[in-house]
């Protein structure tokens, strides 16, 4: 009798401990890593930033992968536009979802905040990578990050930007050979053998190598920074020979004259270009497509990594570019810096789940937006000095939705419309050796080989608004300079900008436009926001 109360009571408190045990959610630390495992993770997200890539001259024509792999199982994004058409102040706005007058990198220089002390004393502390990071992302970068990082004025290689747990950072400017990495803070030295340093191919490697070793148990968030398709446009041996029969796109504003109606220093130089250098600007868009073949095999073997490991269908992949590119438009040979589509508008790919497969969309957007949409689709409030705008309701609403929406948009039956604003701080030099003829100090971008043509000056500061809805397609200007230069375009009627009409508008819509534009050129957070609905 004594033995059977002894197993009963045993036995009693063996079920007391069963139930309590079961009852009560995962106190122990590997149980709750247990539990964890089966719950659905927060999405992982990969974003490619590609440098000075255009979607109006062909940019995407190298990219058969990352079509079939991105746009074909996702959306494509046709109104993508960047807050600024220079890598440093673009690249700045996209990491801390800011116009340039709030982040305050103005261009690429030390001076002009491009990973300066006083970037990194403020605006570097709260980009996305940090909020991510905080909120238990595994975070990953690796190539070009700002224009001046790892200069020993800016903290060096051993300076690895807040929120980075893995950091594969490029010194300086886009380089394909003969360059440094900081790898979490330590020098690694780069020489010119195609086999191991050519750098699109070292990110790879480098991305497929995270994506090994990452920890199983987290969510990450890994950004890819191409030097493709930048200056000084060289391809990897195996695709050099590709493209040999392209030209660069003769668009109806190739090699114009820039008259009276466009800015100062368009008017500037030899204009229209000499054949010997209309050759050479054939040779760079050649040499542009064949470095994005890189970028395409990228795309396509971190894409098929991730379907390997069961992870695709739970990550987000993004595609775009820091700014697009110019090639003989308006007699200027080659660059950037300039308000017109081919150096604004950039190609805008996303995947994941929830995004429909295979569809194009028109709503406008610009690269300020990318900051909030990857806080909000990772589960995370969007700060409040954030000026952009979350795109998840964009990329992810139901196709029914989507099509009521953009139906509309194209009909004019409802205003689906936004105003952008696009800031430049042109840079001069005291002197541009090889160019006797232009005048100096004060431009910059000066290049011999083509024709002495400068491609900026200190006077090229200017602020647009980018407007685009339903009833509106256009582009206005104003310049900082002595003649307090405007310009403005129906995009509708003139999409290659030719017809500068600033000179027709009304006194009244003039007066709106300029108004509109000095409130957006101080706006801060929501206030930037709520200025994008305006329209004149």
């Amino acid at each position: 009798m004594e033995i059977q109360q002894i197993v009963y009571l045993i036995l009693g408190c063996a079920l007391f401990l069963y139930v309590i045990y079961f009852s009560t959610p995962y106190q122990n630390h590997n149980d709750y890593q247990e539990y964890n495992n089966t719950q659905p993770q927060s999405p992982n997200i990969v974003f490619i930033l590609t440098d000075d890539q255009d979607a109006v001259l062909g940019g995407m024509k190298p990219m058969i992968h990352t079509q079939q792999l991105l746009a074909a199982h996702g959306l494509t994004l046709t109104n993508a536009f960047v807050a600024s058409p220079l890598c440093c102040p673009s690249r700045s706005s996209i990491l801390t979802g800011q116009y340039v007058h709030n982040h305050g990198a103005i261009n690429n220089s030390l001076s002009g905040q491009c990973s300066s002390q006083r970037w990194q004393d403020g605006p570097e502390k709260k980009t996305f990578a940090a909020h991510l990071h905080g909120a238990g992302y595994t975070t990953f970068f690796a190539g070009k990050y700002l224009n001046q990082y790892g200069e020993k004025s800016a903290g060096g290689l051993s300076h690895v930007p807040p929120g980075w747990d893995w950091w594969v950072g490029l010194k300086g400017n886009s380089r394909y050979y003969n360059y440094t990495l900081s790898i979490n803070g330590t020098r690694e030295t780069h020489k010119d053998d195609p086999s191991e340093d050519y750098l699109t191919d070292v990110i790879r490697r480098r991305a497929l190598e995270f994506l090994e070793k990452r920890p199983q148990t987290k969510p990450f968030f890994m950004m890819l920074s191409t030097p493709a398709c930048h200056a000084p446009f060289t391809p990897a041996p195996r695709y050099a020979h590709n493209f040999s029969s392209d030209a660069a796109p003769r668009t109806d504003n190739f090699n114009v004259v820039a008259g009276p109606r466009k800015h100062w220093l368009l008017r500037q130089g030899v204009q229209p270009l000499p054949t010997d250098v209309l050759n050479k600007v054939d040779d760079v868009y050649r040499n542009r497509l064949r470095t994005l073949l890189s970028v395409d095999q990228l795309v396509y073997e971190v894409v098929k990594s991730l379907e390997v490991q069961n992870l695709l269908d739970n990550t987000y992949i993004v595609f775009t570019s820091d700014n697009g590119y110019h090639l003989g438009q308006f007699s200027q040979p080659l660059d950037k810096r300039e308000p017109y589509e081919t150096d604004v508008r950039v190609p805008f790919l996303v995947r994941g789940p929830g995004v429909p497969k295979g569809k194009t969309i028109a709503y406008p957007t610009t690269n300020i937006d990318l900051a909030p949409t990857f806080l909000e689709v990772a589960g995370i409030p969007v700060p409040k000095y954030m000026d952009g705008m979350s795109l998840k309701h964009i990329i992810m609403d139901d196709e029914e939705k989507r099509e009521d929406q953009f139906r509309n948009m194209v009909s004019g039956h409802q205003q689906v419309r936004r105003t952008m604003l696009v800031e430049h701080s042109g840079e001069g030099r005291d002197t541009n050796p090889g160019c006797p003829s232009v005048p100096s100090p004060g431009m910059s971008g000066c290049n011999p080989d083509f024709a002495c043509k400068c491609e900026d000056s200190s006077n090229n500061t200017y602020a647009c608004l980018r407007q685009l809805g339903s009833r509106e397609n256009r582009l206005y200007c104003q310049w900082l300079d002595s003649e307090n230069f405007e310009e403005l375009y129906d995009l509708a009627v003139d999409p290659w900008e030719l017809n500068n009409t600033v000179s027709t508008l009304g006194s009244n819509a003039h007066k709106k436009l300029r108004h509109l534009l000095k409130n957006l050129q101080r706006c801060r957070g929501s206030r930037c926001r709520t200025l994008a609905g305006f329209v004149l």
